[in-house]
C-alpha cells in the first residue's frame, strides 16, 4: 500500500512539473532563420565572438544600466550556451573556430490600448460620433528579446530570436528559469550536423 501512495505521488509530481515546464515554455515565442546554401553538417567548432560574446540594449526608462544588466545575464547566457552548443556536438575552440556565437538581449516597454468605440466607423450617418472616445482598456508590458547569432567569414549564418514579457514582480529563479528555457530552445534549433 506505502509503495502504490509512494508512486501515486511520483505520478502526480511529475504531472505537476510537466504542467509548469509547460506554462514556462508558452511564455517564449522563438523564431530562427538561417542561411540556407550554409553547410551546417560541417560544423564542428564554435567559439565566442572576440569582439565581446554580447550586448544588452535597454529602452525602458532613463536610469537604465545596460552594462550591469549584462554583467548579471552574461555569466547565465554563457554558460547555458556552452552547456547546449556542446550537447549539439559542437567542440569549443580557442583558435579558428567554424562559427562565432554572439547573444543580444534587447529589453523595452510596449503598450497596447483599445478606445470605446474603436471599431466603429468614426461618425454615423449624420456625421456626429455616437460617443466620446475614451480609453476602455490600456496595457504596459516590459518586454524582452534573446538574440543568438552564429557567424562563419563574417556573415551571420544562423539567427535565432526569443521574445518574452518580463514579469517585474517575478523572482529571481523564475526569471532565470524562463532565460535558460529560451536559450535552450533556441540552440535546439540550429540545424543538426
Amino acid at each position: 500500500m506505502r509503495r502504490a501512495a509512494g508512486t501515486a505521488r511520483a505520478a502526480a509530481t511529475a504531472i505537476a512539473l510537466a504542467f509548469a515546464v509547460a506554462g514556462l515554455w508558452a511564455w517564449v515565442d522563438v523564431k530562427v532563420d538561417f542561411d540556407k546554401g550554409f553547410d551546417f553538417k560541417a560544423l564542428k567548432t564554435w567559439a565566442w565572438n572576440p569582439g565581446g560574446r554580447g550586448q544588452v540594449f535597454m529602452a525602458r526608462t532613463q536610469e537604465d544600466n545596460p552594462e550591469a544588466a549584462r554583467k548579471l545575464v552574461e555569466p547565465l547566457i554563457v554558460e547555458t550556451v556552452t552547456d547546449e552548443i556542446g550537447r549539439r556536438g559542437l567542440q569549443q575552440a580557442s583558435t579558428t573556430p567554424d562559427v562565432l556565437v554572439t547573444y543580444y538581449l534587447l529589453l523595452s516597454n510596449s503598450t497596447s490600448s483599445q478606445t470605446v468605440g474603436q471599431f466603429l466607423p468614426g461618425t454615423t450617418a449624420w456625421a456626429l460620433p455616437p460617443f466620446s472616445q475614451s480609453t476602455q482598456s490600456l496595457e504596459i508590458m516590459n518586454q524582452g528579446a534573446l538574440v543568438l547569432d552564429l557567424s562563419a567569414a563574417g556573415k551571420v549564418v544562423w539567427r535565432g530570436v526569443a521574445q518574452a514579457q518580463v514579469k517585474m514582480d517575478a523572482d529571481d529563479q523564475k526569471r532565470e528559469a524562463v532565460l535558460r528555457a529560451a536559450v535552450r530552445d533556441l540552440v535546439r534549433r540550429v540545424p543538426k550536423k
